[in-house]
């Protein structure tokens, strides 16, 4: 079973979205899927209220009880495959991998998915988000 990681800003909006769409795209139950932040800037709380109406508008199961949370090298190490949800997240994934983990750190989808908690939008998320898990379940071979 491959383990991967899906890494935003806060670890409120983005990478919750595609653990969340990941895990209920993934019939085949081959993948385990987390997400982690890059900043502590959202440490503790919860997925973000425009994030858990796109669970409930589009029926995905989500835990209701996830908190943000910082990723560590220790997540680095332990991780199959580690993916930053913008341009600037894989930036400061590499910073912290520090040339030990690169190999596994990838971009979601050329250009990034834009940050909801800045644009509001949190539909245009929703979109980039599914075709995004779909394109890297192909890649993954899930």
């Amino acid at each position: 079973m491959k383990r991967i990681c899906f890494v935003c800003l806060g670890n409120i909006c983005r990478s919750p979205m595609a653990e969340f769409v990941m895990k209920k795209l993934d019939t085949k139950h081959q993948l385990e899927v987390e997400s982690r932040a890059t900043s502590n800037w959202e440490h503790g709380n919860p997925i973000h209220k425009g994030t858990r109406a796109i669970f409930d508008k589009y029926a995905i199961p989500y835990d209701s009880k996830k908190r943000s949370q910082m990723i560590t090298t220790k997540d680095l190490e332990d991780f199959d495959v580690i993916i930053g949800m913008d341009e600037q997240n894989v930036r400061d994934l590499l910073d912290l991998s520090a040339g030990h983990f690169d190999d596994k750190i990838a971009l979601f989808r050329e250009g990034g998915v834009p940050d909801p908690w800045y644009t509001g939008d949190f539909e245009e998320t929703y979109t980039l988000v599914k075709t995004g898990c779909l394109d890297w379940l192909n890649k993954l071979g899930s």
